[in-house]
Formats: structure tokens, sequence, C-alpha cells
């Protein structure tokens, strides 16, 4: 007789199987989750109001797609976030809606350290304004490390490239961001 290897489910498993099994089911998966994602998308927008319509968005996709969401080993919360920014990218074409940056002091000291970057309490003006020259995408990956200290794993599950991948686009964002910031604090 061979062995037989059961597989333990978590409670997260559960809600997800229990709410693709049937959609009255969403609800706890929707309490698990809002304040997280709500959170991440007021990170980018101006308004309190836009975070909230936003992120009501993101629940409704969830909820119709939840069919197609697999079991694979990360977080639903991953799968989530994924769906947040494209509806945030959307959100952008559609009504040409401006990025928000909400950031706090330590963000701007997080990344300062990680580029080696000494004394910047004084010019985080400068960062700021360097972290606007960035696009879309390298803006997400910082807010996502820095901001909201995903690890890399996490941060590549969300962007659906490797672990190495995320760590390297960052490293490469920072190394661009280098000059800008020398250039700006030259200006000081």
């Amino acid at each position: 007789m061979q062995g037989t290897e059961t597989k333990t489910i978590s409670e997260e498993e559960k809600l997800i199987l229990a709410a693709q099994a049937n959609r009255n089911h969403f609800q706890p998966l929707y309490e698990k989750y809002y304040t997280q994602i709500l959170k991440f998308v007021y990170q980018r927008v101006t308004t309190k109001d836009d975070a909230h319509d936003i992120t009501q968005q993101v629940f409704i996709q969830a909820m119709l797609s939840l069919e197609k969401y697999e079991l694979r080993g990360f977080p639903f919360s991953s799968w989530l976030y994924r769906i947040a920014i494209n509806e945030l990218n959307q959100a952008f074409r559609k009504n040409e809606k401006q990025r928000g940056v909400n950031l706090e002091e330590k963000h701007l000291k997080d990344i300062a350290e990680e580029m080696n970057e000494g004394g910047i309490e004084e010019k985080e003006r400068v960062l700021l304004d360097a972290l606007t020259t960035l696009d879309e995408e390298d803006f997400q990956l910082v807010e996502m490390r820095f901001f909201e200290k995903r690890a890399f794993k996490e941060i590549g599950e969300i962007l659906n490239v490797t672990e190495a991948n995320a760590k390297m686009k960052l490293y490469r964002i920072l190394d661009k961001l280098k000059p800008v910031l020398e250039k700006n604090l030259k200006m000081c």
C-alpha cells in the first residue's frame, strides 16, 4: 500500500474554495482584504472618494473572476493587488486622473538608505521630485518595496515576474534615479 499524502488546506484556501463554489461566500474574503487593498489604492490616488470607488471595482472584478483564480502557493492578496493595479491604470487612462503619492517621511528615508544617499533628511523634496520622473510601472515597484514593505517574492507574484526579476528591476530603477537625484541636489 502506498502512503497517502494529505495536503493541509489553509483557512484562506477554504475561504477561496467556498467563494468559488458559491459567490455568496465571498464576503469573508472581502472583509479580510478590503482595508489592505483600500490603503494600497489610496497611496496612488489623490482623493479618498477615488480610492473607495476603485477599491469597490477591484472587489467586483475579483468576485466576477473568482473562478479563474488558481491556488498556487501565493496569498490571495497578490491576486487582488494585480487586479487593483489594473483598475488603477484603467482609472488613470479613462478619467485622466493624476497619480497620487501619499507618502510618509520614513518611506523617503528607506529609499535614500537603499541608494546609499546619506543626509537626505533635508533633501526629501528632491527625492520626491525624482520619484515623479518614474513611469507608472517603475513607481509601483518602488511603492511596493519601500512604502508597503513587500518581499521581492510577493512583488514578483503581483507583477507576474520572477523574484529575481523583481529585485533586478528595482535596483535598475534605483540606479536610474541616482543621476536625477544628483542633478537636483546640485541645484539646491
